[in-house]
């Protein structure tokens, strides 16, 4: 009697774990780097110490829509780029442009940000006013970007890089350096918040579309991106996270 008392109890508790089982979805989890230095889409909340900005409120409700469970590790640019080339990453959202020469190392979501590069030089420089400027120039950029793409692409301008784009711009408010090559909504950020001190010229001299960078192999990961980033696009998210972000 005891016995066939145990084999009911035991067949009960693996039928409750088995029907709990098929009623819970487990979320999938995913690492994403991100370089903590490039606000407005992404830096470390100084009170809470918290990564926040664009790409993290944006990545955060496409993991919602598609029961994605994120871990964000803070990296540099450079080595972020190369993680995910190396799979040490199963994706990154960092203001990152999309370029052939990137989509060789990895995979890409659908376009979710339109920029382009633009040049912030001391509130008293009259003599830069395009890029046409910059040759015999000293220009910073953060190194692995776009924008050390294209100084290197100009004639006579030497370029400097950095590991952290705000150290360019404190060396170009302390005359350093002659400019700096960011992002235009970076950029703006920066001039933003040192009125007296930056000014941009000129319009952005690219067009250059953010994606989020996934390692190669990972194509369901990356369905799943592209599937969360539709729904939040068809409810106006972007147009509520630029509105949150970008208009400070």
């Amino acid at each position: 009697m005891k016995r066939l008392l145990w084999l009911v109890v035991v067949g009960l508790i693996t039928i409750s774990l088995v029907l709990g089982g098929c009623g819970t979805k487990t979320a999938t989890k995913v690492r994403v780097a991100t370089d903590a230095t490039w606000p407005p889409f992404e830096s470390v909340n100084e009170q809470t110490k918290a990564i926040e900005g664009f790409d993290i409120d944006l990545l955060k409700a496409i993991a919602e829509k598609e029961n994605l469970e994120i871990e964000f590790i803070n990296v540099a640019f450079d080595p972020l780029l190369a993680g995910v080339a190396q799979g040490q990453y199963d994706a990154a959202i960092s203001s990152i442009t999309i370029t052939e020469e990137r989509k060789k190392d990895m995979l890409f979501s659908d376009p979710y940000f339109e920029a382009g590069q633009i040049i912030t030089v001391g509130i008293n420089n009259t003599t830069i006013t395009s890029k046409n400027n910059l040759s015999g120039k000293k220009v910073g950029a953060q190194i692995g970007t776009t924008g050390a793409i294209e100084v290197g692409k100009i004639t006579g301008a030497t370029l400097k890089t950095y590991d952290d784009i705000g150290l360019a711009f404190q060396d170009l408010m302390n005359g350093q350096i002659d400019a700096v090559v960011a992002d235009n909504p970076l950029a703006l950020s920066y001039v933003g918040k040192n009125p007296t001190k930056l000014k941009t010229v000129g319009e952005a001299f690219t067009e250059e579309n953010y994606g989020i960078a996934v390692a190669k192999g990972k194509t369901d990961l990356l369905n799943k991106i592209n599937s969360g980033l539709k729904k939040v696009k068809a409810e106006g998210l972007i147009t509520q996270l630029s509105k949150k972000w970008l208009e400070k």
